[in-house]
């Protein structure tokens, strides 16, 4: 006879058919995370290529921010319109155009708005692929599903860099993106192939509303926000209109999502006390680990002096800890409640 203790840990294995499905999750994370991380070493190089600042370079990481803060909020719908397979598909075909118009682009004004198409792609690979994933894994394995979920927010620091310090390097930046080619085919192929095709698909009523408020919102004060750095303060007109527009917008989203029946994001989650703690945990983290990505990069090249791929060697071994821990994490997480992990973790 089984114990209860046996059966629970076995049914908290991943079954070969949810390690495929993630496999082709993880895929296509890796390939948005890793153009994120790549570019980052590549900010110097724009600036000699293209004869532009350090504000204007680091527009081809905002840009691309603002595309992913713009299309996040559409994710749930289109998936429940479309289904989840279709939107996963479509996705990777936006991100590797976008990849392919931003090796040919000939000024930075060009690269950035291909980097704005790329983002409309990679946007939604990585809320999708949670909701496929999560779905296929089921809620006894949520802690392990996280920790490979994480595997690309990990490889992406450790493998970005390098990669794309050693392709500057040797080659040329067009193929910082022209990379993301082959992974992208190989990405749609897999996803075709093992993805189960979506049998419930429904009409879900669209909030027009929610969307033109929150999706301009959020690209305003983005945008206002990011001017900073180019202005270098705060208290100019090119900073604070489109922030202060931006909060407007956001602030009557969210009077209008308590309010509406179907809103474009479900608000009324947060009265969750531990979802909206584990969400401002998880925004601080990103913050500050992905905020750093854009910094380092910059001081080891244009303070240090060191070249890309050197500068990607010294960025990579923040994440190798992490990426060890991940997995343990997840299995621990299951077994002990997240809580008992996250103050060791962040202490």
């Amino acid at each position: 006879m089984t114990s209860p203790s046996t059966t629970s840990t076995a049914s908290d294995k991943l079954d070969p058919a949810v390690i495929k499905i993630a496999a082709v999750v993880v895929l296509g994370a890796i390939m948005s995370i890793l153009d994120t991380t790549v570019v980052s070493v590549a900010q110097n190089t724009f600036q000699d290529e293209f004869s532009t600042d350090q504000a204007g370079s680091a527009w081809t990481m905002t840009g691309y921010t603002l595309a992913l803060a713009a299309v996040i909020p559409l994710s749930s719908w289109a998936a429940a319109r479309f289904g989840t397979k279709k939107v996963y598909l479509t996705s990777l075909v936006l991100f590797v155009l976008g990849s392919v118009l931003c090796a040919l682009a000939w000024s930075i004004g060009t690269l950035v708005i291909f980097r704005v198409l790329q983002g409309f792609g990679g946007g939604m690979l990585m809320p999708v692929g949670m909701m496929i994933l999560t779905k296929a894994a089921g809620p006894a394995r949520v802690g392990s599903v996280m920790a490979v979920l994480g595997i690309p927010m990990l490889l992406g620091p450790i493998l970005g860099p390098i990669i794309g310090g050693a392709l500057i390097e040797y080659a040329s930046w067009h193929w910082i993106f022209l990379i993301n080619v082959p992974i992208g085919a190989l990405a749609f192929a897999y996803s075709y192939w093992i993805l189960p095709k979506d049998n419930e698909t429904s009409r879900p009523t669209f909030d027009f509303i929610g969307l033109l408020l929150l999706s301009p919102g959020l690209a305003l004060f983005l945008y206002g926000i990011s001017s900073s750095t180019e202005e270098g303060t705060f208290m100019t007109a090119k900073v604070l209109i489109p922030a202060v527009i931006g909060a407007i917008l956001v602030a009557g989203f969210i009077v209008h999502a308590l309010r509406a029946r179907n809103p474009l994001l479900d608000l009324r989650l947060f009265t969750n006390s531990k979802l909206s703690w584990s969400v401002v945990t998880m925004s601080l983290f990103m913050i500050a680990f992905f905020g750093a990505m854009l910094l380092f990069p910059q001081y080891y090249i244009g303070v240090r002096g060191e070249t890309t791929l050197l500068t990607g060697l010294l960025i990579a071994p923040q994440g190798i800890g992490a990426m060890l821990t991940m997995p343990m994490a997840g299995r621990l997480t299951d077994k002990h409640g997240p809580g008992k992990m996250v103050i060791p973790a962040s202490s």
